[in-house]
């Protein structure tokens, strides 16, 4: 269908508004006019009263779901272009909308550079100018990154901002997951709300409810006072509940509560109290694992992750570790300490199971073991210290093992048309992971991206 302007209008349906504010700020961003419907039945009405480039849908909806939407759509816009967004549950769903005429699908959480592939080959049908160039985003004073790997961390942490969007921060721990939430939540609108941080690990499963949603005096024994919640501490802020994969059954049922609505009761109390603040969640688990074998909610998993940020290993961003030992060091030792060159050398041959936690430690220890301002080798840790020789001592045929991966990989990307989804499938892996790869071999200089 051709456009009635000079710039492509995009009509965004989805019943989940941070999913709505987060395709809206990204497509905005990228030089389309975008519009959003909550329901497959606002966006028939808008349909009516004006013409779209490109409309975009969830599956899953209350009332009318996206696919009973896209029949409609075929017998009234028979020249729209359609994108389906769905969940990993609905792949069969997915396959019958391409029969019925959808340009193609995408599965949650989304990643941008397949969206703006799709979309550019949908509105490029009707005539829309190019896309604007994305803007180069430094790091925030007090975020320390210099591999390409954290900046796009950075990137993708803040073009998330703006938005309502819940964000689910991945990554193994020590990586600095609590960094991209004090991030998120500095550039979003909330930023003069509080922050409010929970480690739903580090409080027994009897007291974390009392912890999120408080407790009236008397409600179980120690109860002595009433007490407010986390979530009503976080009203009109963020609230971010860290190694939410520890959460039990029970807690996750109220917790998806609190998601779609902001309601919840204190622990002995009948009233409904709201709460107003943006969700963020972290975890080290593999939560689709988790749902698979029954151990975490497949509906509270698909609520929390609309966009998911992983943030990878120190191991796999060596770029950072001396920018970080260097201000670590500056930290602890008041601006004084300074590395030797052989120190330099010990810290970028360890590999760092700790992530950024254990390096901050080790370099909290070296400015305690030096006697002056010069920071040595024998000042580390001893494991860090024995780094070099075990390095040494790798076998050679792990390099060679990863280029038969990468390879294999890039073959499949490419039989598969550069689609990541299908990709994914065919190598047996998920898609989480292969997008991982693939944002390694970009920085590699592989080309992951059809011309």
């Amino acid at each position: 269908m051709p456009n009635s302007g000079t710039i492509a209008t995009i009509l965004i349906t989805d019943d989940d508004a941070g999913q709505r504010s987060l395709l809206e700020s990204y497509l905005t961003g990228q030089g389309y006019r975008v519009e959003t419907a909550k329901s497959a039945e606002d966006a028939l009405a808008r349909l009516k009263e004006r013409r779209f480039a490109l409309l975009i849908s969830d599956v899953r909806m209350p009332g009318m779901s996206g696919l009973e939407m896209l029949g409609r759509v075929r017998h009234d816009w028979p020249d729209l272009p359609v994108l389906m967004v769905t969940a990993f549950p609905d792949i069969r769903g997915a396959v019958e909308a391409m029969r019925d005429g959808a340009l193609n699908y995408l599965e949650k959480p989304i990643d941008f550079g397949e969206l703006i592939g799709l979309v550019r080959k949908a509105v490029g049908k009707t005539g829309a100018p190019p896309v604007k160039p994305a803007n180069h985003i430094a790091p925030p004073e007090g975020v320390i990154a210099e591999s390409p790997a954290m900046l796009a961390v950075i990137r993708e942490s803040a073009l998330a901002a703006p938005s309502e969007v819940r964000i689910l921060i991945t990554g193994e721990s020590g990586v600095g997951k609590e960094v991209v939430a004090d991030l998120v939540h500095r550039l979003s609108k909330r930023a003069a709300g509080p922050l409010v941080k929970v480690n739903c690990a580090a409080i027994p499963e009897n007291l974390l409810e009392s912890e999120l949603f408080g407790h009236e005096r008397g409600s179980f024994t120690g109860a002595s006072n009433q007490r407010i919640g986390r979530f009503e501490e976080a009203n009109g802020g963020t609230i971010l509940l860290d190694e939410i994969g520890e959460m039990s059954p029970g807690l996750q049922a109220k917790l998806l509560r609190v998601i779609e609505d902001g309601s919840f009761q204190r622990v002995g109390s009948n009233r409904t109290r709201h709460t107003d603040s943006r969700l963020l969640a972290s975890t080290n688990r593999d939560l689709e694992s988790e749902v698979a074998s029954g151990r975490f909610r497949e509906d509270l998993f698909f609520r929390l992750n609309v966009l998911e940020i992983h943030v990878p290993p120190l191991r796999e961003r060596s770029a950072d570790i001396i920018p970080l030992a260097h201000a670590f060091a500056k930290e602890f030792g008041g601006g004084r300490p300074r590395l030797a060159p052989a120190t330099i050398a010990q810290l970028e041959a360890y590999s760092w199971p700790g992530n950024v936690r254990e390096l901050r430690n080790a370099m909290e220890r070296a400015v305690l073991m030096a006697h002056g301002d010069l920071i040595l080798p024998e000042h580390l840790p001893r494991r860090v210290q024995s780094a070099a020789g075990q390095s040494e001592a790798q076998p050679s045929g792990a390099g060679r093992m990863d280029e038969v991966e990468r390879a294999v990989i890039l073959q499949t990307l490419r039989e598969n048309g550069f689609n990541r989804s299908e990709t994914a499938r065919a190598l047996g892996i998920s898609r989480r992971a292969l997008l991982y790869k693939l944002q390694r071999y970009r920085e590699q200089g592989f080309p992951t991206e059809s011309e």
